[in-house]
């Protein structure tokens, strides 16, 4: 994967992949599947920065699991693979 940093209190998370079959047994096609609404952080920035110049570290830290809200952030290609780049503020949780 290509190098990336990104800036301030913005996150680069990889949304998982939703289960393919329902618990039913009922395979669900492409067309209906909702995108999933959680994601691990492969990246993230150094922290929101205040008016007079200190930084305020991010919650959330690289291989979090994380929830975020269904249109949270702007999808980016990376060497053929789709990312969501988002502000910490977008996301919901963490999942422990």
């Amino acid at each position: 994967m290509s190098k990336i940093r990104p800036l301030h209190e913005r996150v680069l998370v990889k949304r998982l992949e939703e289960e393919e079959v329902s618990k039913g047994g009922i395979i669900i096609p492409d067309s209906a599947k909702e995108k999933p609404a959680e994601g691990k952080i492969v990246a993230a920035g150094k922290g929101k920065k205040t008016e007079d110049g200190k930084v305020i570290p991010l919650d959330v830290k690289v291989g979090d699991k994380v929830l975020f809200s269904k249109y949270s952030g702007s999808e980016i290609m990376l060497d053929g693979e789709e990312f969501l780049i988002m502000r910490e503020d977008d996301i919901l949780a963490v999942v422990e």
